[in-house]
């Protein structure tokens, strides 16, 4: 589980689209659907229509993992910060109820507003 006192920042860049589903989808329950797919050092963020699924990978071998599922009815409010300038880092910023906040920065050019609007589909 994500310790939102320490791991509250997530720096991400693309990953993989198919390499990430492989990885999920055992998990994702009936409806569910994978829009979009991060990369962050050895760990994995995936947005589903659903949730945000956490993937860490622990140990010397990263055999040996775990998933965190934040569902988006959780969310109490959410933000974006652009860019200001392209090529610049933007964010996303989830408030969990019971939880605190997490911070997910995207590197590099990023449509963060078109993905606040598939975010706030699912939240709103």
């Amino acid at each position: 589980m994500i310790d939102f006192s320490k791991d509250a920042l997530f720096v991400l860049e693309p990953f993989d689209f198919k390499t990430a589903l492989k990885r999920v989808t055992p998990m994702l329950i009936e409806g569910e659907e994978v829009f979009a797919t991060f990369c962050f050092a050895r760990d994995y963020v995936i947005f589903t229509t659903k949730r945000v699924i956490i993937i860490k990978e622990r140990g010397t071998t990263g055999l040996k993992k775990d998933y965190t599922s934040l569902p988006y009815i959780k969310v109490k409010a959410f933000s974006v910060e652009t860019a200001g300038e392209p090529g610049l880092d933007c964010e996303l910023d989830l408030w969990f109820s019971g939880l605190g906040k997490i911070r997910f920065e995207f590197k590099g050019t990023f449509d963060i507003l078109g993905f606040n609007k598939m975010i706030g589909e699912y939240i709103l």
